[in-house]
């Protein structure tokens, strides 16, 4: 198909930015939409948080969790602290290709997941977190693996604004699942290394 001689180039650009902007703010109007649900339906009238549809480590039951899990979370304000890294490193896995998004947020979540349900604490882990610090390890190594100067921006970029999340792999906060952080960083940094477009010859 060719582009049509009349239309603008920039208009190209805003209709992406559009659909763009609408993935995300889908995304994370579905994770809103279910702690809705938890605090206003499920908690005061089914007496029952939807939060043990999390990750219960090496337990069979709590293997549905590695789906579930990255929608669940303790409360708005968790909720919120999760919702912003979502948003703005979202839109910069997506930047390049829309593609990118649903690959790297797949890998994030099923790393995060089943590394949890594996080597996890003996608690219920949930939350999108994993997924964010999958962002997180895509944007940094991305740059590393494509060698090109974009990606290597876009990293030093991530590296500056969002460089104190490393702390978050690290076990140093019992009630915060460092789990889920490391290997949602880890498939991150997997994905990376699988999307990495190669450099082209000069």
């Amino acid at each position: 198909m060719k582009p049509s001689p009349n239309r603008s180039p920039g208009v190209g650009i805003l209709a992406e930015l559009k659909v763009q902007g609408q993935l995300l703010l889908g995304s994370v109007a579905v994770l809103w939409a279910v702690e809705i649900v938890d605090q206003a339906i499920a908690r005061p009238i089914l007496s029952r948080s939807l939060d043990v549809y999390g990750i219960f480590p090496r337990t069979a039951i709590g293997l549905r969790g590695i789906l579930f899990a990255p929608f669940l979370h303790g409360g708005f304000e968790h909720l919120l602290a999760n919702t912003v890294p979502f948003l703005i490193m979202g839109w910069l896995v997506s930047a390049r290709e829309r593609a990118d998004f649903f690959w790297v947020s797949a890998i994030a979540a099923l790393s995060s997941g089943l590394g949890t349900w594996v080597f996890g604490r003996p608690a219920l882990h949930i939350g999108a977190s994993g997924v964010v610090f999958g962002y997180f390890g895509y944007l940094l190594f991305r740059g590393y693996f494509e060698r090109s100067a974009i990606a290597v921006a876009v990293a030093l970029i991530t590296g500056i604004a969002y460089g104190g999340l490393i702390w978050g792999v690290l076990p140093s906060q019992g009630h915060i699942s460092w789990e889920g952080h490391l290997f949602g960083f880890l498939g991150g940094i997997l994905a990376a290394r699988l999307l990495a477009q190669p450099r082209r010859s000069p």
